[in-house]
């Protein structure tokens, strides 16, 4: 279990607790840990979520599959996070989307009985699980808010200013590929391209791959309300 102190560490389910504390807490719970290679399936939608589920190591994606074959990826998640925290606890603890390991992987498997011993046991790791859920709920909104705009430039828009808001520079890193993005937009990943090239065009942002310049505030804001 000493491998996966740091691991744990990282977790935002145990950001703030001493690290000396966490084997101790760890070792008073049932848990398990699985491994994953690359595009593995670690959940499919329907399965029932019996568990908190943290990742240890490596990416995962939660892909939706649609009747006509296309597949949208909705999220993903790095080491250190979690997926499942609001299934568990729910009356219908299936999962909505199918998770895929998007590189080789570990996580950690805690029953729902054994978070609740866990947050017991510490009042640091049950503010942490809360803080989980709600910035879920903000996330939703930030997706929900984002599919409402009816045009692609107002998209694209969008999700440059909330990457704003959260690194606070106007030089950025997006977290996802070009492909991911347009995922994310629910967009053609073509007309992605042309509106970051008019967006470039028109002297609002530089980009190269997935580092992003915001060249023009007041026009990227102004172009929301267009």
């Amino acid at each position: 279990m000493e491998k996966y102190l740091d691991p744990l560490s990282k977790s935002i389910l145990f950001k703030d607790v001493p690290k000396e504390e966490i084997l101790p807490l760890v070792s008073n719970i049932a848990y398990s840990i699985k491994k994953f290679n690359k595009d593995d399936v670690i959940a499919i939608e329907g399965d029932d979520c019996n568990s908190l589920n943290i990742i240890l190591a490596g990416n995962i994606e939660i892909h939706k599959p649609f009747p006509s074959g296309k597949i949208v990826t909705i999220n993903y998640f790095q080491a250190g996070n979690v997926f499942g925290e609001a299934l568990v606890f729910s009356s219908r603890h299936k999962y909505p989307a199918t998770v895929i390991a998007s590189s080789d992987c570990e996580i950690m498997y805690i029953h729902k009985d054994d978070i609740i011993d866990l947050m017991r046991l510490n009042n640091q790791v049950l503010n942490n699980f809360v803080t989980v859920l709600s910035n879920r709920i903000l996330m939703l909104n930030e997706r929900i808010t984002n599919l409402s705009y009816d045009s692609i430039r107002k998209k694209v828009a969008n999700l440059i200013l909330l990457e704003y808001s959260k690194q606070k520079n106007k030089y950025l890193v997006l977290p996802f590929c070009r492909k991911k993005m347009a995922e994310l937009l629910n967009i053609p990943r073509p007309s992605l391209s042309r509106e970051l090239m008019k967006m470039k065009e028109e002297g609002m942002i530089d980009y190269h791959r997935n580092r992003l310049k915001i060249l023009d505030m007041d026009l990227l804001e102004k172009s929301l309300l267009d």
